[in-house]
């Protein structure tokens, strides 16, 4: 039997990133909601509070970290975890994604596999 579908924001500037991390979350039955910038993710927000998100730290007008910190701060968007995309993989990288308080790191490229994995896990440890 499979798990829960859940609905997951997708925020990255690249359409080829989108539609890849597009693919592998629906894979497991999710649906997935792809925005291109951080903008448009909290337009998104402002009227849906989906299960978990995925932001790319560098993103045009507003960055992943700025998108994190802001959903932290709705009482609403609380429960759902915020996974922060990233090719840097460095100190000052993690030191703001804990800062902002972002609940995982995912770095570029991705394991399709592994993400999947991941964000079922922070999903599912909400919920409990």
């Amino acid at each position: 039997m499979a798990g829960m579908a859940y609905t997951i924001l997708v925020a990255d500037d690249e359409p080829a990133i989108r539609t890849m991390l597009e693919v592998i979350l629906s894979a497991d039955g999710h649906e997935i909601v792809t925005v291109p910038d951080g903008k448009a993710a909290l337009d998104y927000l402002r009227d849906h509070t989906p299960d978990a998100l995925l932001l790319d730290v560098t993103m045009p007008q507003m960055d992943g970290f700025e998108v994190c910190s802001r959903v932290k701060r709705v009482r609403r968007l609380k429960g759902a975890p915020v996974l922060l995309l990233t090719a840097l993989d460095d100190d000052r990288t993690r030191d703001q994604a804990r800062l902002v308080g972002a609940d995982d790191l995912v770095y570029k490229p991705l394991s399709g596999k592994n993400l999947r994995s991941r964000v079922k896990q922070l999903i599912e440890a909400r919920r409990a």
